[in-house]
């Protein structure tokens, strides 16, 4: 992982963020909502930029962060996000209204397990988020995969997971053990996927992108 005074260093010589961006980061940092931290959420929207999709989809709104971020960044972009947790889901619909992104944003609530169906009539999509429960992060994306275009990329964050992944010390709590067993067990399918090739950066907290093998 890159050291803390590089990666403060960097986020030094980001750009100024709009005031209702900075008033979700302090409602993040307030009320312990896991957001993407400005490397890491600077890297996906240049990756974003790139690839110019029309239509996303995000696997775990929170309070609606990285969806407002990509909506200012992809002004044709429409963006369908899924939160389970009422809380967030309610916070986020407030944020997207108060930052006038709600013709490009619509946050579905419920689990994202059991909405294929639902999302399914509003694809197909160009890019698709994951970052909700790391236990079913191959869950989520042989779900939604198929909802993908031809030439759709697949983000996934948090797949470092504090550089616990690569840590051979041994880990005391039941639940993060095995919660960073499934996630190297992701990484491991990922990497060897048959029709997906991906490269993991040490961005944030971890980030995977893949894509297509032969585009």
């Amino acid at each position: 992982m890159v050291n803390k005074e590089i990666v403060e260093y960097i986020q030094s010589l980001l750009p100024e963020r709009e005031e209702a961006i900075l008033k979700m980061e302090d409602y993040a940092r307030e009320h312990h909502v896991p957001i993407m931290d400005l490397v890491g959420i600077e890297t996906m929207l240049h990756l974003l930029k790139i690839a110019n999709p029309k239509k996303i989809l995000e696997i775990g709104t929170a309070i609606g962060y990285s969806a407002i971020r990509m909506a200012k960044v992809l002004p044709n972009a429409k963006i369908v996000t899924i939160e389970r947790d009422e809380e967030r889901y309610k916070q986020a619909l407030l944020y997207v209204n108060e930052t006038k992104t709600s013709e490009q944003i619509e946050v579905l609530f419920g689990d994202a397990l059991e909405l294929s169906d639902q999302v399914a009539e509003k694809g197909p999509f160009d890019a698709l988020f994951i970052d909700a429960a790391k236990g079913q992060y191959r869950r989520f994306f042989e779900l939604y995969e198929p909802l993908l275009t031809e030439r759709g990329i697949i983000i996934t964050d948090n797949v470092l997971f504090k550089g616990l992944v690569a840590s051979e010390q041994p880990i005391e709590q039941k639940r993060i053990r095995q919660l960073v067993q499934k996630i190297r067990e992701y990484n491991e399918w990922l990497m060897n996927h048959p029709r997906y090739e991906t490269i993991i950066l040490p961005i944030g907290d971890g980030m995977a992108i893949s894509r297509r093998r032969g585009e």
